[in-house]
């Protein structure tokens, strides 16, 4: 279902998008190309991708299965609210995506996969991963959309199959990507606003709240 976050994130930053790949490609062509900010960007998401497809394929059993707990969710709520509080006080706030390097991509592309165990949050991750590294709160924000859309597009077309198949079947699928398109439209063009004026630690209240609500009910059996 998440792909409808995709087509939502492809739909909105589809500019931005055109001008990476057509300076990637130009790239290719023209190596005289390759130092341009663009075509340097273009490279940087394809490597920053590399880690959460290696993790996400080696780890898949687990991910689906012990992770997939609602203890995890809990503590992961909680405790990665600490990480978002200290990128936000290590923040500097002094380099956009023209400056970006290969340790930032590489960087936010090994955090991504923490984003693999449930209740960390993807954006969560890799903003935190961005802003550690003196990447603006938009630049970064921008920068874990765009890691996004290879990740969530692979992951899409390696559970189709079984969402089509043994899942809860092709109506209710479209359905809920349908839905996800929607909100997650909506989300970035609310987040880009909002990260421009706050600190994504505004969102630690929630998480922590969300965190011991889950975990009180997971102790006392209604979850």
């Amino acid at each position: 279902m998440q792909f409808g976050a995709v087509v939502a994130v492809l739909i909105y930053f589809r500019r931005d998008l055109w001008r990476l790949i057509t300076a990637g490609f130009g790239a290719i062509r023209d190596p005289a190309r390759r130092s341009e900010p663009a075509a340097r960007e273009a490279g940087f998401i394809i490597i920053g991708t590399i880690p959460i497809g290696i993790v996400g394929l080696a780890a898949k059993s687990a991910i689906e299965g012990p992770l997939r707990n609602i203890g995890v969710i809990a503590g992961a709520l909680i405790g990665w609210s600490a990480i978002m509080v200290l990128a936000e006080h290590r923040a500097a706030q002094n380099r956009d995506e023209r400056t970006l390097r290969l340790p930032d991509a590489v960087i936010m592309g090994v955090v991504q996969c923490l984003a693999l165990i449930p209740g960390v949050s993807r954006s969560g991750a890799t903003i935190s991963a961005g802003l550690w590294r003196g990447i603006d709160r938009v630049s970064a924000t921008r920068l874990s959309f765009f890691l996004a859309i290879p990740a969530l597009t692979a992951a899409t077309l390696l559970e189709l199959r079984k969402a089509f198949g043994h899942g809860v079947g092709v109506g209710p699928t479209l359905v809920g990507t349908l839905i996800a398109f929607v909100v997650a439209y909506a989300s970035v063009a609310w987040l880009l606003r909002f990260v421009a004026g706050h600190r994504i630690s505004a969102f630690v209240p929630y998480r922590v709240v969300a965190g011991i609500v889950i975990a009180i009910l997971f102790a006392v059996g209604t979850l």
